[in-house]
């Protein structure tokens, strides 16, 4: 099988780690749990000036290198490359975020799985054009998948050109309101369930 991963908040803790900082750096009392927006500015009520630094400060390297890994991650996907399937991690990062994200992959084991920046929100997108791994929109659309593991309801219109696709979405404060497309739906508290799911 063709499995497609998001690495935020999926693979890493990156909601809780935001949470941290925006106190940090603006003295919001918004946690985790009450993060009701994808859209951090809406959760943390910033301004674009605010939104901007935190967004500059959360993809230094040193940043993406200290986030927690989510319990199961890497035993999960090694699991599946283990047994043939492959395994893509597609992320909405800044494509200058790259270097860092490949570092935290192989850091926590997951040095066989390819990872690709995906152009998906295109207001915080940073070109890379020298980086094959750097995709359009237009390149993503040929990959086909048979799961998609995905925490964004912002990304889910990303899978509307693959009617079998089997979605997998991890529990998130964030995705907790939303209505889900049309479609092969399933919500997953961790990986174990996910686990149950794909096999």
């Amino acid at each position: 099988m063709k499995i497609y991963v998001d690495f935020d908040d999926c693979l890493c803790e990156t909601g809780r780690y935001f949470a941290g900082l925006a106190a940090d750096l603006f003295g919001s009392s918004v946690s985790y749990e009450d993060m009701f927006s994808f859209d951090m500015d809406v959760s943390f009520s910033l301004s674009p000036e605010q939104f901007s630094h935190m967004m500059t400060e959360g993809h230094r390297p040193e940043a993406l290198l200290s986030l927690a890994e989510t319990p199961g991650a890497s035993e999960t996907l090694n699991g599946w490359l283990d047994c043939g399937h492959q395994v893509s991690v597609i992320t909405g990062r800044p494509g200058d975020a790259y270097e860092a994200s490949r570092e935290w992959l192989d850091r926590h084991h997951l040095e066989r799985v390819p990872l690709y920046i995906l152009n998906k929100y295109r207001d915080r997108w940073y070109a890379a054009q020298q980086n094959p791994c750097c995709l359009e929109l237009e390149d993503y659309y040929k990959m086909p998948f048979d799961f998609a593991v995905e925490d964004s309801p912002r990304a889910f219109r990303f899978f509307s050109h693959l009617p079998d696709l089997k979605v997998l979405v991890f529990d998130r404060p964030w995705n907790r309101g939303c209505t889900f497309p049309e479609g092969h739906y399933t919500r997953c508290p961790n990986w174990q369930a996910i686990r149950k799911i794909v096999g």
